[in-house]
């Protein structure tokens, strides 16, 4: 009895742990941290520092690079200015 009154103890304990979520986005290049009272938050929506820094402008915010971007998709096709052409006989 003992062993299960601790176990749901500890278990509780857990359960009341707040969950952290991932701060930063994949997608975007650029971030904004607003700091506030009582906290703050992280948008990675920006495409640029300057689009960034006119956006906290004014505010208890940095912006920065995203550590976690992944950068624009690959384009696995061959661009035409690639290639060589032959040259016709």
């Amino acid at each position: 009895m003992r062993s299960l009154i601790l176990a749901l103890l500890a278990l509780g304990t857990v359960a009341s742990a707040p969950a952290s979520a991932q701060k930063y986005d994949s997608t975007s290049p650029v971030c904004k941290t607003n700091y506030r009272w009582g906290g703050e938050d992280t948008d990675c929506g920006y495409t640029s520092i300057e689009q960034c820094r006119a956006s906290a402008s004014g505010l208890a915010a940095i912006c920065i690079n995203n550590p976690y971007y992944a950068g624009p998709p690959i384009d696995r096709r061959p661009s035409e200015a690639g290639r060589r052409r032959r040259p016709a006989n």
